[in-house]
């Protein structure tokens, strides 16, 4: 499943970075490994940690999510470092590190990351009815145990999605400067 994510966010992102796949393919490992740890270990607790009838839909379910966010902030940015060249090579001119010379389009391509998932939260119970809970309801579970574990799901899926993005982020930002505080050219 992971390297399956980590191809198809490297081809969603129109700048053909060289040797980014490794780079994602850490990013969303990372980032799904640190919720779904958390979730198995200290929320779920099962007997084995590697039950399947756990594992693998959690696994899914984040992995699935940040796929769409890491796709859509590194696009943004990307392409956003690629077409303001000028403008970046202006702040380093004057003296600008790196960081601080792509923070605006970095906090744009986080923003723009984060947003289906954010919709995702506004809406959820209002318009939709998230998977879990109507299983659990369906399935004649107890409706307040069905709400916490929706409400644990969803902010499992922002805090993935939040770590996805910052290390994708920092990955393609990494790849548009030299060691010395240079812009490549690419």
């Amino acid at each position: 499943m992971l390297v399956v994510a980590a191809i198809v966010t490297k081809n969603r992102i129109s700048q053909r970075l060289q040797g980014i796949l490794p780079s994602i393919l850490v990013s969303l490992g990372a980032s799904t490994a640190i919720t779904l740890s958390y979730l198995i270990f200290l929320i779920v607790q099962p007997t084995r940690w590697f039950e399947p009838q756990y594992f693998i839909p959690l696994a899914g379910i984040l992995l699935g999510n940040a796929t769409n966010g890491a796709s859509l902030a590194g696009e943004r940015l990307a392409n956003a470092l690629s077409t303001q060249r000028l403008t970046l090579e202006t702040h380093l001119c004057l003296g600008a590190t790196p960081q601080q010379a792509i923070a605006s389009y970095r906090q744009e391509s986080i923003r723009v990351g984060l947003i289906p998932t954010l919709n995702q939260l506004a809406i959820s119970g209002l318009v939709t009815i998230p998977g879990i809970f109507s299983g659990q309801i369906l399935a004649g579970g107890d409706p307040l145990n069905a709400v916490a574990y929706q409400l644990l799901i969803l902010l499992a899926i922002v805090l993935t999605n939040l770590l996805a993005i910052l290390l994708v982020t920092s990955s393609i930002y990494r790849q548009f400067f030299t060691a010395n505080a240079q812009l490549r050219s690419l």
